[in-house]
């Protein structure tokens, strides 16, 4: 062996520097592996092609609460240059006619806007709103940062009160069940439909329909990492480095090291072999870890057919529009609601049910679905992210990853999926057409190129389906952050509570392996029983 740490882990994503930093504070030396140039995974901030100065976030924008997450607060990272805004018109979704269904950080300015469509469905969401409140807030906020319990555990303990009881009543449903059962007006529908899909939650399958009543109770919105989200990986970096971890970048890990019976080390694949004293974690996709990076006779045959078998997210994977501009957009719908053009999150081109459910039949055949994007004028909160005067737009797609049969036909479509895109968007903001520099594309395929961990393109490392949730994420038997071999760990977004920019995954490996160590740390919270218990 080369060179020796206490710890060795894979790939550089959020998750993986959260682990990074708690370990590194709980004293061990640790180093992190990654095999780009730069850190941060997903938290990817770019500067766009032959424009300097315009920045774009190619692969995440729209971080949740990300300031009310533990690690933000533990981690002290706006001591590090962390800085997040929440606008309080959050989402808008926008028709062709000017009318604009509004999602605001005041709920009864949301509730006024559902008014506007159904008297009965803006009663319908403060109805689940207050029923769900005490349920995110003491059941489902502590389970996501928390390490899970087997799924029989779990509702033995919920089964004992009234909250829990309409938790698991509510669960057995499927999203598009709940919605349609719960909400009359299809305008309605569609954008509580679209905010699940943004979890990737498949809104056919039961076991899911308290998604959409969580999120009508949730507190926390979408927020916006002020100098781009690479912002928030630098400050991830800083406190790694403050806290004495080691970053190396352009080294890709080729074999993870067993002696048979626990990890000793990892080999690169410039044939460096560093040895880890106590643990490696892996913030790769089960199919990586498992299959590409151990031997066969290092892996039990049943972990090797779960790592196989692992689902990963149909509808997760995006096509993004990327336009700089010489001023803002103005969407024409602000002639009569001026407060649209300060919207954080646009919809457009989704104005009844029926075309949300096209878009998902047309991932399961692998067809250009109906141009329905997403997106945000970034500038206008955050002028940092292009030269003075210029402006940047944004617009993203849910399309398959294997387009008419073969991921690799990417190549050959994204220019005119591009120009159907733009040309949406000058519907909506015709004074695009003449402020665009220009415009550039990131396809599925891309996604995978730049991030192999993103198999298919699945921004998530993982379907959200039934076997795949809590315990059982990202295999049964795999779920508790542990693998079958001792001193070896996963801290990736193919575990719970699964993928986005929560780095959650990483927050609870770190409370799993600072106990199976006995490190004596302070910012430990309770387990998952114990508070569950207290209901």
């Amino acid at each position: 062996m080369d060179t020796e740490y206490d710890a060795i882990i894979l790939g550089a994503g959020h998750n993986s520097l959260i682990l990074q930093a708690y370990l590194c504070q709980a004293g061990l030396e640790a180093v992190c592996l990654e095999r780009r140039e730069v850190a941060g995974g997903g938290l990817a901030t770019v500067e766009a092609p032959q424009r300097p100065g315009f920045l774009h976030n190619t692969h995440s924008f729209y971080h949740r609460a990300i300031t009310y997450m533990p690690w933000y607060r533990e981690l002290d990272l706006e001591r590090h240059g962390a800085r997040y805004i929440e606008p309080e018109l959050n989402v808008a979704l926008l028709l062709q006619s000017g009318d604009a269904l509004e999602w605001w950080t005041d709920f009864e300015k949301t509730a006024t806007s559902f008014e506007q469509f159904s008297l009965k469905d803006a009663a319908t969401l403060r109805h689940w709103r207050d029923r769900f409140l005490p349920i995110v807030e003491k059941i489902l906020i502590p389970e996501a940062q928390a390490p899970p319990i087997p799924l029989a555990e779990r509702r033995r303990i919920l089964s004992r009160t009234d909250a829990g009881r309409l938790l698991l009543e509510v669960s057995e449903l499927s999203p598009l069940a709940f919605v349609q059962r719960e909400f009359e007006h299809p305008l309605i529908q569609a954008g509580l439909l679209f905010f699940n899909g943004l979890r990737e939650v498949d809104l056919r399958c039961p076991g899911f329909g308290h998604h959409i009543a969580s999120l009508l109770a949730s507190a926390g919105k979408a927020q916006m990492c002020l100098g781009g989200s690479a912002s928030l990986a630098q400050a991830l970096v800083a406190s790694v480095e403050e806290a004495g971890g080691e970053i190396k970048l352009g080294v890709e890990p080729r074999r993870i090291l067993t002696d048979g019976e626990r990890v000793v080390g990892v080999e690169t694949a410039d044939g460096e072999r560093i040895r880890a004293r106590q643990l490696v974690a892996s913030g790769l996709n089960p199919h990586q870890t498992f299959l590409d990076l151990m031997d066969e006779g290092d892996v039990p045959a049943s972990w090797r057919e779960r790592a196989e078998a692992f689902e990963h997210n149909l509808i997760a994977p995006l096509f993004a529009l990327n336009v700089n501009l010489t001023e803002p957009w103005s969407l024409a719908a602000s002639n009569t609601h001026p407060e649209l053009d300060r919207a954080f999150m646009t919809i457009l081109g989704l104005d009844h049910i029926d075309r949300y459910l096209e878009m998902v039949d047309a991932h399961v055949e692998g067809r250009h679905p109906p141009t329905m994007m997403w997106g945000s004028c970034p500038t206008l909160f955050d002028p940092s992210q292009a030269p003075d005067g210029g402006h940047t737009v944004f617009m993203w797609q849910k399309t398959p990853y294997r387009i008419n049969g073969c991921g690799n036909n990417w190549d050959t479509e994204s220019q005119h999926v591009g120009e159907e895109m733009f040309e949406l968007l000058c519907q909506y903001a015709p004074n695009v057409r003449d402020a665009t520099i220009d415009w550039f594309v990131r396809s599925p395929l891309d996604v995978e190129r730049t991030f192999p961990n993103m198999r298919h393109g699945d921004l998530l490392i993982g379907a959200f389906t039934n076997g795949q949730i809590g315990h059982d994420r990202p295999f049964p038997g795999a779920g508790h952050y542990r693998a079958h071999l001792d001193g070896l760990y996963l801290c990736g977004s193919c575990c719970h509570p699964g993928g986005n920019i929560t780095g959650l995954p990483g927050y609870n490996s770190a409370q799993v392996i600072c106990s199976d160590l006995g490190l004596n740390v302070d910012w430990m919270p309770e387990s998952i029983v114990e508070r569950l218990g207290r209901l």
